[in-house]
């Protein structure tokens, strides 16, 4: 199998083969579950996340699937109207506080700068907004195949995705790993996913391939506060009386 880049069209084509079905249906399976319900929301997707998007649809005000440049863009969904679009994930082309919901995948690993990706983030969430992140493992088996794009760009590991998330002004308040079954198309491997699945998450195993990271936004900035409090107040020179007054 040749060696993939982030293009949308191998991204689609991952999704489509079995081994991209099993990675579907565990990740979705998660998204799902920390997002059972939607209704009223302002849903994005930054990345790749159709995959997963699907679930999010039902009842919400509106679902965005938005892809940065260098990887492309699809149609996305097949029937009714495109709500995909290709975006700098930088400087994306919304209003402030505008999306309750945001969904990050096949992003954060390639970005130039993963902090500037997240302050954007930040800037779109709404307050009390939630996003959740699915990343790379870099202790994963995943993360050394570079035939599936979980093998691309910059792989993370659990405290790399706490420590990023905490400067970008997140608060997690869910953490998980995900696919445990070896990255390889066979079917005896495919066939015992399930058991993979629940045998690596029962006992925390090492080695699964994505961390999966649900955090909100944090309102304020601690940082500059305390930087502001160690500040010494200046004072104005108290009147003396002149001589002679």
């Amino acid at each position: 199998m040749a060696v993939m880049s982030l293009d949308v069209v191998d991204l689609r084509a991952f999704y489509a083969s079995p081994l991209g079905r099993v990675a579907r249906r565990f990740l979705g399976r998660i998204v799902t579950a920390r997002w059972p319900d939607c209704v009223g929301q302002s849903v994005m997707g930054l990345g790749y996340t159709t995959p997963y998007l699907g679930a999010c649809r039902d009842g919400a005000v509106r679902v965005l699937a938005l892809m940065p440049g260098q990887q492309g863009v699809v149609v996305w969904p097949k029937q009714g109207p495109n709500a995909a679009a290709l975006v700098e994930p930088t400087s994306l082309p919304l209003p402030d506080a505008c999306v309750d919901r945001l969904l990050m995948a096949h992003a954060l690993e390639i970005a130039d700068d993963p902090e500037e990706l997240l302050a954007e983030a930040w800037r779109v969430l709404s307050p009390g907004g939630r996003m959740i992140v699915i990343a790379p493992n870099r202790r994963g088996l995943w993360a050394r195949r570079d035939t599936t794009p979980f093998g691309q760009g910059r792989p993370y590991s659990r405290s790399q995705m706490r420590d990023l998330m905490r400067k970008t002004l997140f608060s997690p308040i869910y953490t998980a790993e995900a696919l445990y079954v070896p990255p390889f198309e066979r079917s005896l491997l495919l066939q015992a996913a399930g058991a993979f699945e629940r045998v690596g998450a029962a006992l925390s195993l090492p080695g699964a391939g994505v961390h999966i990271v649900e955090a909100t936004k944090q309102l304020y900035r601690p940082l500059a506060v305390r930087a502001r409090a160690r500040r010494a107040p200046v004072l104005a020179p108290a009147l003396a009386p002149s001589p002679g007054a």
